[in-house]
């Protein structure tokens, strides 16, 4: 998959499980557009990081977006993740597997994405906030160099809505209740880092080159490597055009129909008055 499309399904599945997780609650308001918004500030943040971890796995080419991202840092993580997984394939790839063992295979599985979250968890707990910031702020940057606008909007409403509230509602002085609400968000900032990495590799398993995931726990006809993959009619080739005029624009329109309440502001906007009065309008 392309970079924006692996950031586009990690912000649908940040709306999908951050729904699930309950960080948008009921908000007691009438359904409407400030309803939505207010949703919206609950999620963007959780979205944000999950599209951005989204794009995490690839560290592990030379030229992707977030081996670029921050110059001679992140390219001299990308080496030591290429070093790692060649150093880790050499020694437990099957008679089947093929040479290589860099691009999609240590950072395309879910023993990866479980990793990388546990270690974000693991961090966060240790160093707190500042922690916390580093990862947030990672993350966000690579969903902004992928998706733009976008992507900086649904984090800028997030901290539009929390920032105040933090400062109102906490008792604390202004620095402390910030650095206070960014520890609280180390509850759910290791689930957004695996589950960015997750959608990944499940993204790449719909490709023709297929996707280690579930390494070690499938070794099949000596493959220890085992690239999952669906039915030859069902995949898809990286970048070329069933991507970028089928498969995008889906995923966008599920991103949009993820944001809680926003369809029936749509429909009613589009909807002539004459209809939305007959009907009682649309809840």
């Amino acid at each position: 998959m392309m970079g924006r499309t692996h950031a586009l399904t990690g912000a649908l599945a940040g709306l999908l499980v951050g729904r699930a997780i309950g960080l948008s609650p009921d908000s007691g308001q009438e359904p409407g557009v400030a309803a939505t918004l207010t949703a919206c500030a609950a999620l963007g943040p959780f979205a944000a990081v999950t599209a951005g971890y989204a794009l995490v796995p690839d560290l592990d080419h030379r030229t992707s977006t977030a081996t670029r991202l921050l110059g001679p840092v992140t390219r001299l993580l990308s080496r030591g993740l290429r070093g790692t997984s060649r150093w880790l394939y050499e020694r437990t790839k099957g008679p089947a597997d093929e040479p290589g063992g860099e691009h999609r295979h240590l950072t395309h599985t879910l023993v990866f994405a479980a990793a990388l979250g546990g270690l974000c968890a693991a961090t966060t707990a240790a160093w707190g906030p500042w922690a916390v910031l580093g990862w947030l702020t990672f993350g966000l940057l690579l969903a902004v160099d992928r998706l733009g606008l976008p992507a900086l909007v649904a984090y800028g409403a997030g901290a539009a809505a929390w920032l105040p509230a933090t400062l109102s509602g906490s008792g604390l002085p202004d620095g402390q209740a910030v650095l206070a609400a960014l520890d609280a968000s180390s509850g759910w900032l290791g689930l957004a880092v695996a589950l960015g990495c997750a959608v990944h590799c499940l993204g790449d398993a719909l490709t023709e080159s297929g996707c280690p995931l579930l390494w070690p726990f499938l070794p099949i006809r000596g493959e220890t490597w085992y690239e999952v993959r669906p039915p030859s009619w069902l995949r898809f080739r990286t970048g070329k055009r069933f991507e970028r005029l089928v498969v995008f624009p889906l995923v966008a329109l599920g991103c949009l129909a993820a944001i809680p309440g926003l369809v029936p502001q749509v429909i009613e906007l589009v909807t002539p008055p004459a209809q939305l009065a007959a009907g009682g309008g649309l809840r």
